[in-house]
């Protein structure tokens, strides 16, 4: 076995911008809005709730620049642009859907322990 020629846990490591972006709230909704289809801008800024146009941008920037996220553009009046998982985004979709089945299934647990910290968190 070979080592592993990456270590995220050092700073100068590159896989720490990637995980920078993958691990971002906004990322992981587009991801998982896209898991399920093709979506335009418009319709995606539906899916995910409460994202801003600029932060929705921003995101999916990130996302096509890391090979991410496919930006299909339709020469049509006015202009179609589509968005898309590409592979390696269909992979990282699939440790996306693991992270959110885990905080549906723990979410309650970690209202009770919010509620616990809140009840012994000392009084500034």
């Amino acid at each position: 076995m070979t080592a592993d020629p990456y270590d995220v846990l050092d700073e100068q490591c590159p896989t720490r911008e990637v995980l920078s972006r993958i691990a971002d709230k906004w990322a992981m909704l587009v991801i998982l809005a896209l898991e399920e289809k093709t979506l335009r801008f418009s319709a995606l800024r539906t899916r995910v709730r409460g994202v801003t146009q600029k932060m929705l941008t921003q995101t999916l920037r990130g996302l096509e620049k890391d090979g991410l996220v496919a930006r299909k553009v339709t020469p049509t009046v006015p202009v179609t642009v589509e968005y898309s998982l590409t592979p390696l985004g269909r992979s990282l979709s699939q440790a996306v859907s693991v992270i959110r089945r885990w905080t549906y299934d723990y979410m309650d647990e970690i209202k009770r322990a919010r509620a616990r910290f809140q009840k012994t968190k000392p009084v500034a």
